[in-house]
């Protein structure tokens, strides 16, 4: 019935549908298991894509060929570049989404694909023969067989869903949990774990008062997440902002008795950084008020998510609570907030491909792994599905350093750190960041897709390369071109600059902190001309690299030192055991984590410059 499959994908979530994507378009043959064909890559939680370091994720993956930024600008109802009043190494694309629109694209997407074959069924085991993954046997007893399998469970292993007093098994609302591979995966010899995520209720969009509330509209220009020729976004939805009070935090307190997260029923760790309400008025008892971000779910459903509200509070509590709310007077509740509790594997258990220590072939990525957000598992199922192709192929794996994206950070910081919480990615986590922008994403990382292979790459390439040589040629215009006093002072002292005394060239008018290219447009002489030949993009670029220059060459130094750390391999049967000079802990977590390279070892807990320096001089560095 079955062919055999060069890589299977179970889970068809925003993981999934990015692995079976790059797996594809490397050329493998892929089948996609899904317990439910209807909610392929369904936004479980929040209807966006991006924010604070997750738009730079969104970029990444569209310049190695992934498709989540197709998806969102194709299904988009609102963008807004987040933190434009900071550096641009701060600039962050964050985009609204229509729900229905952006799964409806994800599966036209996948199914347009000829390398992707689908299957509804739920996995309930592994087919394991000598270490090495062969396949999966599905809930009706099915065997198929394959070279790879990538596991991008979400939180349907043995999920709970908590509300109030009320446990309820399944993987989302309306839908069932997975059993099996949890207790398979424990008995051939891995390390399980608990987590707990949570999702506000939906209500009605028709009976709130907007009037009481703020507006948040989108930026009057729009930009956009892929790097190709997406549809530009027009007639923009508004999102609101409103807040709780003091009242709504009384009437929450009067469920907390019946709370499962207060009364010990979730065991399960939960993200630090996107608490649920009670925990909210709990963890922040001084505050009489907590902002919520008031989302439309799309374009034809008067459904609205209330971001901000999460609860695993009884249903009556939370309506009473939600009606207190300024605008929500009138409310009616589509479906209440509530909980999930569910299995994931601590990710020191995996190499850096996110192919598993114990069993080869097998990849994991997504929350299985312990991490929290679409962007962060739609980035590790891209390179989980790409890894899964090299490992059919007998080719060395793809792995991104933490000086080349941010999806080098997230990963080295799973693997290498693991993870005590819900893993969410920020600026602050990439010590390059300033060279990890979202507007530079193709020119670091589409050269790399294009050498792996990734097919519908050869034409972003010759974008890539347009941009760089049109910055530069912008960059050259301003440095050869001058402008006198009379010119310039006028918009200078408009701006609260110095004045100029004498003629100076343009690129040092750039370079003040309140002085942009659009500002000096019509005062440089000839620039306005000259810019029409090129795009926005280009100009962006240019104007970045001008300014931040001596901010890249220090970042670029650090890199190129730490570099070396990282080029020094260690192999994955090094006997650190053997090393009586390592103290006992980094003897035990080396042999645990088997680091790849000196750099990655230096960054393991416990592991002390000390126990680096033995590992050095073992090396004969």
């Amino acid at each position: 019935m079955f062919q055999k499959y060069d890589v299977i994908v179970v889970g068809a979530g925003h993981a999934g549908c990015e692995a079976a994507v790059a797996a594809a378009n490397m050329g493998s043959k892929v089948l996609l298991v899904t317990m439910n064909m209807q909610t392929i890559a369904q936004m479980s939680c929040n209807p966006a894509m991006g924010g604070v370091a997750k738009g730079q994720i969104v970029r990444e993956i569209d310049a190695l060929g992934g498709y989540s930024g197709i998806v969102t600008d194709e299904s988009a109802v609102q963008f807004r570049m987040l933190n434009l009043s900071k550096g641009p190494a701060m600039w962050s694309p964050r985009a609204q989404s229509d729900r229905m629109q952006f799964a409806q694209k994800w599966r036209m997407m996948l199914e347009d694909h000829p390398n992707i074959d689908f299957w509804q069924d739920m996995v309930k085991e592994l087919i394991v023969e000598d270490n090495r993954v062969k396949g999966v046997v599905t809930g009706m007893g099915l065997s198929i067989n394959s070279k790879s399998v990538v596991l991008t469970n979400g939180t349907f292993l043995n999920g709970i869903i908590h509300i109030g007093e009320k446990q309820i098994g399944g993987g989302r609302s309306g839908e069932s949990a997975a059993k099996g591979i949890t207790e398979q995966l424990v008995s051939l010899g891995f390390e399980a774990g608990r987590m707990k995520t949570g999702t506000p209720p939906r209500v009605d969009g028709r009976t709130l008062n907007y009037e009481a509330m703020e507006i948040q509209p989108g930026d009057e220009n729009p930009s956009r997440f892929s790097y190709t020729e997406t549809s530009p976004l027009v007639n923009q939805l508004p999102c609101h902002i409103t807040y709780t009070s003091q009242e709504v935090h009384d009437i929450l307190r009067t469920g907390f008795d019946r709370s499962p997260m207060f009364n010990g029923r979730i065991r399960g760790l939960g993200p630090r950084y996107c608490p649920s309400i009670e925990d909210k008025i709990d963890r922040f008892s001084d505050k009489d008020r907590h902002q919520l971000f008031v989302e439309p779910e799309g374009r034809t459903t008067c459904e609205v998510y209330v971001n901000g509200f999460s609860s695993s509070l009884p249903e009556d509590v939370q309506y009473k609570a939600i009606s207190k709310i300024a605008g929500f007077e009138k409310v009616k509740m589509f479906r209440p907030g509530y909980a999930i509790e569910y299995d994931f594997f601590p990710p020191t258990q995996l190499s850096l491909s996110l192919e598993t220590h114990l069993l080869n072939g097998l990849f994991f990525a997504g929350q299985i792994n312990g991490t929290t957000g679409y962007e962060e598992a739609a980035s590790q199922g891209l390179m989980a599905g790409i890894n899964a192709h090299l490992s059919v192929v007998e080719k060395d794996p793809f792995i991104l350093k933490r000086s080349d994206a941010y999806i080098g950070v997230l990963i080295d910081d799973l693997v290498t750190k693991g993870t005590q919480e819900p893993y969410r990615m920020f600026t602050s986590r990439a010590e390059y960041r300033v060279l990890l922008r979202q507007d530079n994403a193709d020119i670091r990382l589409t050269p790399l897709a294009v050498e792996l292979g990734m097919n519908y790459m050869d034409d972003r390439i010759k974008k890539v390369e347009d941009k760089v040589a049109d910055a530069k040629k912008i960059t050259r215009f301003l440095n050869d071109c001058s402008v006198e006093p009379d010119q310039i002072n006028g918009l200078l002292e408009e701006k609260g600059s110095m004045p100029i005394k004498q003629k100076v060239k343009a690129q040092g008018i750039i370079l003040r902190p309140n002085i942009s290219i659009a500002d000096v447009r019509g005062v440089v002489p000839g620039l306005n001309e000259f810019l029409l030949n090129y795009k926005a993009e280009a100009v962006e670029q240019a104007e970045i690299n001008m300014k931040y220059a001596g901010y890249m060459a220090k970042e670029q130094e650090m890199v190129d030192k730490m570099s070396r750390l990282e080029m020094l391999k260690l192999a994955e049967s090094f006997a650190y055991h053997s090393l009586t000079s390592l103290s006992a802990e980094a003897r035990e977590k080396l042999t645990r984590m088997k680091p790849m390279t000196i750099g990655q070892a230096s960054r393991i807990s416990g592991v002390s410059p000390a126990d680096i320096s033995v590992l050095l001089i073992h090396l004969g560095r």
